[in-house]
């Protein structure tokens, strides 16, 4: 373990939710499963598990009770942002300084985290101790200025073209096919993890994979091949790839982020966002790639609302893990595509055909499929075992408690023998 690294080694890119860099410390697991003696053993520890169970249920019901709060967060801020976004570009068509303007948000999460260690920690650090303290997750020396480009700055490029790609396939195609198509990242992130970082190779996340490809032609026939249906798909689907290269590149290079250290990040990528990409919104303006409009036209409710779903959906995903599973995070992800579905609905002329509603059924269940744990099929067998026991125990009870009302008849009938 190298001499800084409290936090614990990173888990398969594939287990966590899209774009979220934090870990918990000590919920690293094994990745072989138990062998064939402890999933025979599973039966025989099944009443301790019940009473574990039982004894665990009150901790367990406040992260699944954070989990659905987590959970409605995560997908009210992703749906709401994608809404904005859409209805933000009828007035103000600048996809990519949308993007830098929502990324430069960034430089909050420091404060904000600081701000949270100050209301909750016991023993309280100074900004200056607690920046010490964070920036030795880039190594031995710090933040330096070789790190800063060689560690985040590829990153921030990451960040900018999985928001701007994402953003200008709204403008050409509708919320709910965007939405459902950015759901196949999770598909990609399992393939890039399990070709770079080696992961453990599971043949239900092969079938999700696949599922996910097949959504993504079904989803290109849905409305014809239009050259504008096309290129909203590419898009989207290039957003999806590049936010599986950022989480995957960052369990490579960086390995598993505490929370300060992961709040620290994100702001040094807001930093970069503003030192060096601020250029590129004014040259759009000034070539009249994108249109402005006149300044005292410019939505700034719209741009600032969006900015802070996309900020505050950033946070409840990086930071939510404190308090709920990783799993049910990523369900809110999944759960904003029946919502923007509803709103299409209701604001557009999107045709629901049976294409459209099979590649979204597609893409949903492969994104559900890749949620399962890596130990899933033991699991599965633990609770099939289980399951036989109480089946097992259930006649044997019950055939001992008509054996004892037999036996108590039989002492409580009088006899008449002398």
């Amino acid at each position: 373990m190298k001499k800084h690294s409290a936090r614990v080694a990173p888990l398969s890119a594939c287990n966590s939710p899209v774009l979220t860099l934090t870990k918990v410390e000590g919920e690293e697991r094994p990745r072989d499963g138990p062998g064939p003696a402890e999933a025979s053993a599973a039966g025989a520890e099944a009443g301790r598990a019940g009473r574990r169970c039982c004894r665990c249920s009150g901790p367990r019901l406040r992260k699944l009770s954070w989990g659905l709060a987590v959970v409605l967060c995560v997908c009210a801020c992703w749906a709401g942002s994608t809404q904005l976004a859409k209805v933000t570009f009828r007035t103000f068509d600048a996809p990519f300084t949308l993007t830098w303007f929502a990324t430069t948000w960034n430089c909050l999460f420091f404060p904000l985290y600081y701000v949270g260690h100050v209301c909750k920690a016991t023993e309280r650090q100074s900004v200056r101790q607690r920046y010490r303290e964070c920036c030795r997750f880039f190594g031995d020396n710090g933040l330096t200025l070789k790190v800063f480009f060689t560690k985040a700055a590829p990153f921030g490029v990451l960040w900018t073209l999985t928001n701007y790609l994402y953003l200008h396939a709204i403008k050409k195609i509708n919320t709910t096919d965007a939405s459902v198509l950015f759901c196949c990242n999770k598909a990609f992130v399992f393939l890039l993890s399990w070709i770079v970082l080696r992961d453990r190779f599971m043949g239900v996340r092969i079938v999700a994979a696949i599922l996910a490809i097949a959504g993504i032609v079904m989803m290109t026939y849905a409305d014809g091949f239009h050259s504008h249906t096309v290129m909203g798909i590419a898009l989207v689907v290039g957003s999806a790839s590049m936010s599986a290269l950022y989480k995957v590149l960052f369990k490579l290079l960086l390995g598993g982020a505490k929370f300060g250290e992961a709040a620290l990040f994100l702001s040094v990528l807001g930093v970069f966002n503003v030192l060096f990409i601020t250029c590129i919104p004014v040259i759009l303006f000034f070539t009249k790639v994108e249109d402005w409009g006149p300044f005292s036209h410019i939505p700034w409710g719209s741009l600032c609302g969006f900015s802070v779903l996309l900020l505050t959906f950033n946070i409840v995903l990086n930071f939510g893990i404190a308090v709920t599973y990783p799993t049910l995070m990523s369900l809110g992800i999944v759960l904003s595509v029946p919502v923007n579905a509803v709103v299409d609905h209701y604001t557009t002329e999107i045709a629901f055909n049976g294409v459209r509603v099979i590649a979204i059924i597609i893409i949903g269940l492969g994104f559900l499929l890749l949620l399962l744990p890596e130990e899933w099929d033991v699991w599965l067998i633990k609770l099939l075992t289980r399951l036989k026991v109480r089946k097992k125990e259930e006649p044997v009870e019950g055939g001992a408690d008509l054996g004892a009302g037999a036996q108590s008849r039989r002492r409580a009938r009088p006899s008449f023998a002398r």
